[in-house]
């Protein structure tokens, strides 16, 4: 099977990463995120000098990890009930595949059920981190949809027939107007514990 052309961008990016670490010892994963963002145009170049600090500050745990790894399946189309790259996915299909492959944890296989699931924490949205779900009402019915934070208030999903995994800005008024919360996951204690 051919590599998806988004996974050749985030590889190419994060050798560039990688390279330039050994260079740079002060280097982070998150400058490679920022690198991808801008380059698909999804972070303005102005906006690079004062989110670039605090981005990559939140991006260097598990956490960080699961933003990178869902970050290669950027461009995946769509399928309702698809959760394998292979197959394509639905949105809830698509945390469940990132968080189970990067980092162990199985999420129950619909949107309203990962926000119910008792092990997630309730998360204000000014207190985002990058690897947290974030949930929407686009069905008319609360945590109908649901995403990855990014960072920077954007987040990425597997949006709607027809499309494919992107990110998108949170302060977006579509996006904004349908907000309902958001979940975190003890991601460093599940990387920790292959028990759970």
């Amino acid at each position: 099977m051919r590599a998806h052309p988004a996974r050749l961008l985030v590889a190419a990016t994060l050798g560039a990463w990688a390279i330039g670490a050994q260079a740079m010892p002060d280097a982070a994963p998150g400058d490679a995120m920022l690198a991808l963002l801008q380059e698909r145009g999804l972070l303005a170049a102005d906006a690079l000098q004062t989110e670039a600090g605090a981005i990559a500050r939140q991006v260097r745990n598990t956490a960080g990890d699961l933003v990178i790894s869902a970050m290669n399946f950027v461009g995946v189309r769509y399928r309702r009930g698809g959760s394998t790259p292979e197959q394509g996915f639905d949105c809830s299909g698509f945390t469940r595949h990132i968080f189970e492959h990067a980092a162990g944890l199985v999420l129950p296989r619909s949107a309203s059920q990962q926000a119910g699931d008792a092990s997630l924490q309730p998360v204000a949205r000014e207190q985002l981190e990058p690897g947290d779900l974030v949930f929407f009402d686009t069905m008319r019915r609360a945590f109908s949809h649901v995403g990855i934070y990014v960072g920077g208030g954007r987040f990425i999903h597997a949006p709607r027939t027809g499309a494919s995994v992107r990110i998108e800005n949170m302060r977006d008024a579509y996006w904004s107007r349908r907000f309902n919360g958001a979940r975190r996951a003890g991601l460093d204690t599940a990387a920790e514990d292959p028990a759970r």
